[in-house]
């Protein structure tokens, strides 16, 4: 008999709450307009991998710890003089997380990795790209647990891009701050207390 996996911890907060919030805050005529998570993207850009070519693949190992699912080396599409960069020259690694690795992840983003960050104070609510995808920047990488910390001799930066089908900003602000992205409080909010 199969094993069955039970489905996604915020996946299932998102079907039960986070729905009927959205429909209740931006009154959607249809249920697939509707905003919802599309993907993750992490990058990893390896700049000593012009000096030591083997970085990058040590990169796209810890990523691939980090996100579940293996990740791809970047290579540079062309020859640069200035920064020593020749053409399929491995400069970093990338992955894109989808359905439940996607939900996985993010759970994990949230309440294990963001709280570790030194002197976090929250993203930023301006990161957004006007489309409704959310961009910031992790300093560290080994702030996430799957990384052991005495085997890592190099500690690299890494992007994590959320991707929503929102048409707006605020729809998607409002979609992440339902899924408890570390955002300040609206200054409506502050204001009122």
């Amino acid at each position: 008999m199969a094993e069955q996996k039970s489905e996604p911890r915020l996946k299932k907060h998102y079907e039960d709450s986070v729905k009927k919030a959205m429909q209740e805050k931006f009154a959607y005529a249809n249920v697939m307009q509707m905003p919802r998570l599309d993907k993750i993207v992490l990058n990893m850009g390896v700049g000593e991998s012009t000096a030591d070519s083997k970085k990058a693949s040590v990169a796209a190992e810890d990523l691939t710890l980090i996100a579940g699912q293996k990740a791809m080396v970047t290579r540079a599409k062309k020859s640069i003089a200035g920064f020593k960069v020749r053409e399929e020259m491995p400069l970093g690694a990338k992955v894109t997380l989808r359905g439940t690795q996607m939900y996985e992840f993010m759970d994990r983003l949230i309440t294990i990795a963001l709280p570790r960050v030194r002197d976090f104070r929250g993203l930023n609510p301006k990161s957004f790209d006007g489309r409704g995808n959310f961009a910031m920047g992790i300093k560290e990488h080994i702030v996430f647990p799957e990384i052991n910390y005495d085997k890592v001799d190099q500690i690299w930066g890494m992007d994590v891009i959320v991707c929503t089908t929102a048409a707006t900003d605020d729809e998607a602000r409002e979609l992440l701050r339902a899924f408890n992205f570390p955002f300040p409080a609206p200054k409506e909010e502050k204001e009122a207390a």
